[in-house]
């Protein structure tokens, strides 16, 4: 089971997306799966990512957040807004490229409306591990660094996907 989970809102097209405690891969399937249906949403206006509740978060998460802000940006012309008052987290962000692809505020949102928890996603392993390295590819996308830095975990999951379709 995941330690974070994903909480939701909408409101007029705009659709707020608030991560909550320590955001790792196996919540990965969560974000993807309402990620992909967000993009789908023909009342779509605005995303904005809440990272205030965020206590950590791993390269999957961020791939998949970089993700939804390509989409977003591709099929509406919409830059996302992530909300950030955690220098920690705020730092990895910056470090990572996202100021490229979101608006990144640090200053906590006020909002009333209630918000509701995106039912856990479980998917099968080989899965879970195409969409790692989809992740991770998008994470690449972003800057040099990140491919530097992601390049030897991309290519070792490319080759377990490699092995695991041979058998």
């Amino acid at each position: 089971m995941a330690n974070g989970k994903l909480l939701v809102a909408e409101k007029d097209g705009v659709h707020v997306l608030k991560f909550v405690g320590d955001v790792r891969v196996t919540l990965g399937p969560t974000i993807d799966a309402f990620l992909t249906s967000l993009l789908e949403t023909e009342d779509f206006k605005s995303v904005i990512i809440d990272l205030t509740e965020t206590k950590g978060i791993d390269s999957t998460s961020l791939g998949f957040l970089a993700k939804i802000s390509i989409g977003a940006q591709d099929s509406f012309g919409i830059v996302p807004t992530i909300v950030s008052t955690n220098d920690d987290i705020t730092r990895i962000l910056l470090s990572m490229g996202f100021d490229q692809v979101f608006l990144i505020i640090r200053e906590p949102l006020e909002s009333t409306v209630k918000m509701g928890e995106v039912p856990f996603k479980n998917m099968p392993e080989e899965d879970l591990r195409k969409k790692v390295l989809e992740a991770h590819q998008v994470l690449m996308q972003l800057n040099e660094d990140n491919q530097n830095t992601f390049r030897d975990l991309v290519v070792a999951l490319q080759r377990e996907q490699e092995s695991s379709t041979v058998h």
